[in-house]
């Protein structure tokens, strides 16, 4: 099992670079990419905007830690085209049969969540909290193909639509947050704080 991790967008909103916003001890990208810890042997970040600052976050992150899958940093030259571009990148990347696609700022994301959606068969597995479906999402070898095989100008809902959804029942809200402005962050980090 291997995840995509989606870090090239331009943090807009959040009047911040998001991915190096803190939250407890790690980063919002570190807290992200932990989670895929005892399931995936590698976990491809796909960075675009500022991503020599991406870059040095991996660097650190394969310094201080011992997780114990790859990570593998990708730099999408093409990242203006939107996040479909990023996901052709990681597509790329990936070997296995099955692979996790997440936005880098979903930190919040149980680990136990993570093995529950790996344990489940199906092309498009997505995680439900209170009937909304959230991230990260899984999906199979045949969704990889039809992801290179569309023009980067369309998306991933596009793609998905042709296929059937196992929604898996979670009881997890971090499957529903992410961090898109500072309002979110203080979202993100009082719920932390309450969960540990």
């Amino acid at each position: 099992m291997e995840a995509i991790v989606l870090a090239a967008g331009y943090s807009s909103r959040a009047n911040a670079f998001k991915m190096k916003l803190s939250l407890g001890k790690m980063t919002l990208l570190e807290q992200t990419i932990s989670k895929f810890e005892g399931v995936c042997s590698k976990v491809i970040v796909v960075a675009g905007f500022q991503a020599e600052r991406i870059q040095e976050e991996i660097v650190k992150i394969c310094n201080n830690n011992t997780y114990s899958y790859q990570i593998k940093f990708v730099y999408n030259g093409n990242f203006k085209q939107g996040m479909f571009s990023s996901i052709q990148m990681g597509c790329n990347e990936v070997n296995a049969p099955d692979f996790f696609i997440t936005p880098g700022d979903c930190p919040l994301v149980k680990k136990e969540t993570i093995q529950q959606i790996a344990d489940n068969k199906g092309n498009v597995v997505i995680p439900s909290f209170q009937f909304k479906g959230g991230h990260p999402i899984k999906l199979s070898e045949a969704v990889k193909q039809k992801i290179l095989e569309t023009d980067p100008e369309s998306n991933l809902r596009e793609v998905l639509n042709g296929y059937e959804k196992v929604y898996i029942n979670v009881d997890d809200q971090g499957v529903l947050m992410d961090v898109d402005t500072q309002e979110d962050y203080q979202k993100a980090i009082d719920y932390y704080y309450k969960s540990i």
